[in-house]
């Protein structure tokens, strides 16, 4: 009571001042009470809302050093309805992350967080804009002392570069938009530089059918002639080959592409849309990229993958089953090594094999190595680390029975597979490289070790430059030495490494699902043996080989993912050419024949419409009636042919005729191995049979006929010679005409002139 009483008596401010005392005191007591009161304000990690859209467009220099200026040019862009008053644009800097997980945990970051992103930099390296209005883009450039950015040790820093400014509805100053980039620190070379490795693949897809021209140099006949454009000044296989030429890199090539360029310089056709080839017109083209490529590769090292790139994983996951593919393997790679010979007169290393994307298990391993391989660029998503080690260990990884696994970083091999097409995005990709291979570097070990980066098969023009400008970031080497890539095969493998290969269920299904189906190794499969049965009857193979076997490489690349129904129909295609060409040799059909008389030849004619001859063929013929019909003292009789190209030979058979009466007849074409060859041809040979009596019948007709034709010649003569003896005892000067016995024989002399 005393206490309302004071409180009563007391003046209403003092006395609100002393219950919000006691209410503090009364609440502090309280835990559950105490700790709301004290927590942090949530709003301090809130995400902003961002109505300006900010793009970093370049940076440079990308990596600096002391006594550089730092230039960055973007734009921003007013995404909100409202116009934005008092603005600039200004860099933040924050502390050096610690890993490369928070490199990655910032990159992926959005909107501005208040009390999580730094503070602004000194204000007068900011760009002021008066007004943005709504939808209106701006340029800015920044630039500011690299000494001005306080980085006080080496390690990997977070830029901010934000714009900040008031509308109507938020009349205060905010931070309205941010883009967060990287800056690496290593302004002194490190004692001790991680060795990288940068994989620069040189691979296209499937370019050349299995057609060729009858001519000499067996002109092909491409597809289409779209590789042209990949080839020409600002194609991507042209920029390839310029931004590769200058930098510190492993060249990874395709020898199917050698060789298709090789024959455009030669000479080539492209398949039209009416089903005939037109000749090519990028020779000049083709010429001038080899020139280019040969320069660029002089004094580099050149891996060679098997001919046309098969696709292991799907060798191994479906084809290994289906006799003899994986006896393919080991063709491409020995042609591998001949093609790089011969058409860049380099050296070329064939002991890598490279599964799509790295993935691999013990299936596509094996598979990898039965060539003779004895090294799989793999990725480290793959080959997942334990993480015991505390820092990413070196590429080099035994996985058993001689093999080494060469293990790319899976976060510098993926920086740049997405569109490069705007200088934003490339800007981005190029410094968070350069982070990640700073702050693998800057791990704690005492060991300098090995990376390897291998990125996607084709690059885009646009990602191969990205690629580039990240290389030649790292090209001051103080923090990383280029190295190649049968060097970081050969690195000593650190020993608490992971080295156990995936099992086959922890390949990703979304790479299985592109994979070549069973029944695209049973085609390939059928397409050889055809290529087998057919190459046995030439006399000049190699025509048909060579190029066939080509085909059939080309029809397991890794290029034909994605691409099912293309896949498909290229398989398709030359399975129908390959039997068109095996039926240019053929029996031509024949139409029904009659035996008369007990014996005679029946001829059966072999066609050759190819360019070059046949040989050790066996043409047979089979009486399906032996009793009625034989051919010598069987059923059946063969002989050999050997027909020149473009040619038709004529085979005769000798037949006997037993019994009268019709009798089919097969005609064969058979290999000198017995395999029958091409369609067989049945026709009828009508037999008569003639005995002893019938000939007997015969002869004595015959005696008959002349008989009577000696009878009526002796009774023609006796005629005349009586008309001669009358007309000799008529009187000389009688007419002739007046007498009727001269008409008479005037008509027995026609009648004998007929």
């Amino acid at each position: 009571m005393a206490e309302a009483a004071d409180i009563q008596g007391a003046s209403p401010a003092p006395v609100r001042r002393r219950w919000l005392r006691r209410a503090i005191v009364l609440l502090a007591g309280t835990p559950v009470l105490a700790a709301l009161v004290y927590a942090p304000a949530p709003q301090a990690e809130a995400v902003q809302a961002s109505s300006v859209d900010v793009q970093l467009v370049s940076m440079a220099p990308s990596a600096p050093v002391k006594g550089d200026t730092l230039t960055i040019e973007g734009t921003v862009v007013n995404t909100g309805s409202e116009t934005i008053t008092d603005a600039h644009v200004g860099l933040r800097v924050g502390p050096a992350l610690t890993d490369r997980s928070s490199i990655d945990e910032t990159a992926d970051r959005n909107g501005f967080r208040a009390g999580t992103d730094p503070g602004e930099i000194d204000s007068a390296y900011a760009v002021k804009i008066a007004s943005l209005p709504s939808k209106v883009t701006q340029n800015f450039t920044l630039t500011v002392p690299v000494n001005k950015l306080e980085l006080d040790k080496d390690g990997v820093y977070q830029l901010g570069v934000s714009l900040s400014g008031v509308t109507e509805s938020r009349p205060s100053e905010q931070v309205l938009g941010i883009k967060r980039t990287f800056l690496p620190w290593q302004p002194e070379a490190a004692a001790k530089r991680s060795q990288l490795t940068y994989v620069w693949p040189l691979i296209s897809a499937t370019h050349v059918t299995a057609e060729t021209g009858s001519d000499e140099l067996q002109t092909p006949v491409f597809l289409d002639d779209s590789l042209s454009e990949e080839l020409k000044p600002g194609g991507r296989l042209e920029q390839m080959v310029t931004l590769g030429r200058d930098l510190p890199v492993t060249w990874v090539i395709d020898p199917d592409l050698l060789y298709t360029v090789d024959a455009m310089t030669k000479g080539y056709r492209v398949r039209g849309t009416n089903g005939k080839s037109v000749q090519g017109k990028n020779k000049a083209v083709a010429e001038q990229w080899l020139s280019s490529l040969e320069t660029a590769v002089q004094g580099k090292k050149v891996v060679a993958l098997p001919f046309a790139d098969p696709d292991l994983a799907s060798l191994a996951h479906h084809g290994k089953d289906v006799s003899g593919t994986l006896g393919q393997l080991r063709p491409a790679t020995d042609k591998a090594k001949n093609a790089v010979q011969t058409v860049l007169h380099v050296p070329a290393s064939t002991d890598f094999s490279w599964p799509v994307n790295g993935a691999i298990d013990p299936s596509i391993v094996n598979v990898a190595t039965s060539a003779g391989a004895h090294n799989v660029l793999t990725r480290s998503d793959s080959l997942v680390e334990t993480g015991a080690l505390g820092y990413t260990p070196s590429a080099a990884r035994p996985i058993g029975a001689g093999t080494t696994a060469v293990v790319a970083d899976a976060e510098l091999s993926t920086a740049f597979e997405g569109d490069m097409l705007n200088a934003g995005p490339s800007t981005l990709a190029v410094q968070r490289f350069l982070a990640h291979s700073l702050a693998l570097n800057l791990q704690k070990t005492d060991e300098q070790r090995s990376f390897v980066v291998a990125p996607q098969r084709m690059p885009t023009v646009s990602q191969a430059r990205s690629m580039a400008a990240a290389i030649r970031g790292l090209q001051g080497g103080r923090w990383t030495q280029p190295a190649d890539l049968e060097a970081a095969a050969a690195a000593k493998p650190d020993p608490g490494a992971a080295t156990q290969v995936p099992g086959a269920g922890q390949y990703p299904d979304d790479l299985r699902k592109q994979e070549l189906p069973v029944s695209a190794f049973e085609k390939i499969r059928t397409t050889q043996n055809t290529l087998d049965h057919f190459k046995v009857i030439l006399a000049a193979p190699d025509r048909v080989e060579i190029p066939f076997g080509n085909t059939v490489n080309r029809e397991m690349s890794t290029s034909w993912r994605g691409r099912p129904d293309e896949a498909r129909l290229y398989r398709d295609q030359v399975q129908e050419y390959l039997i068109g060409l095996t039926e240019k040799v053929k029996v031509i059909p024949k139409s029904d024949a009659t035996l008369s008389g007990h014996s005679a030849t029946i001829p059966v004619s072999v066609q050759n419409s190819l360019v070059q001859d046949v040989r050790d063929l066996v043409l047979r013929v089979k009486s399906a009636n032996p009793s009625r019909l034989m051919f010598g003292e069987s059923g059946q009789a063969e002989q050999q042919v050997t027909v020149q190209g473009d040619h038709t030979q004529t085979v005769k058979f000798p037949a006997n005729a037993t019994a009268s009466g019709p009798v089919e007849v097969t005609a064969q074409l058979f290999t000198k191995d017995g395999i029958p060859y091409g369609k067989e041809r049945r026709f009828t040979v009508e037999a008569t049979e003639i005995t002893p009596t019938v000939m007997l019948v015969i002869a004595g007709g015959v005696l008959l006929l002349v008989l009577a034709g000696i009878k009526m010649y002796a009774s023609r003569k006796r005629v005349a010679a009586r008309a001669a003896a009358e007309e000799s005892t008529q009187p000389s000067d009688e007419s002739p005409d007046t007498e009727p016995q001269s008409t008479e024989g005037s008509g027995t002399s026609e009648t004998v002139d007929r």
